[in-house]
């Protein structure tokens, strides 16, 4: 009798948390995105202009902690032979991305990725892109996000 009178009040318990959450609908406007509620705005310096950078938890920059981001390229966007220094986590949520290895931008050395791939890449991981059609990745990780590019006079915050 015991046992299903703490039953019963458990699953009032649960109920009770259930009719919380919803009567609160904007209790994660913080923490909860929908597409269109996504701000996007230009991309960080050592990114080439043209793409759209949308900021979705933590802060990229910041010496410690936890990012994500999303990155929005037209058709065609490419970013040079590069490298990170921690993990990077890629989700592709459309179009295709177009991932090479190695320290030689070369098109036809270019593996597609499309939407619902994911990859890691792991630090030091040389590495370079291209959308195919209108791409966003999704992208996270640990702070800080740094681009290291192969070749120096590839990093768009360096040419200005």
């Amino acid at each position: 009798m015991k046992h299903n009178f703490y039953l019963a009040l458990t699953i009032v318990a649960l109920l009770g948390c259930v009719g919380t959450i919803a009567a609160h609908p904007n209790s994660h406007e913080k923490s909860a995105f929908t597409p269109d509620t996504i701000a996007w705005g230009p991309p960080p310096p050592f990114v080439a202009p043209g793409a759209q950078f949308a900021v979705l938890e933590g802060d990229p920059t910041a010496s410690a902690g936890n990012y994500t981001i999303r990155l929005k390229m037209p058709d065609g966007y490419r970013i040079a032979p590069h490298w990170h220094p921690l993990r990077e986590n890629v989700t592709v949520l459309s179009g295709t991305l177009k991932v090479g290895m190695g320290d030689t931008f070369d098109a036809d050395k270019m593996a597609a990725f499309p939407a619902g791939s994911f990859a890691y890449l792991d630090p030091d991981m040389h590495h370079y892109v291209m959308a195919s059609g209108e791409v966003v990745v999704q992208v996270h990780g640990k702070s800080p996000v740094k681009f290291n590019y192969v070749n120096p006079q590839d990093d768009p915050s360096k040419n200005k």
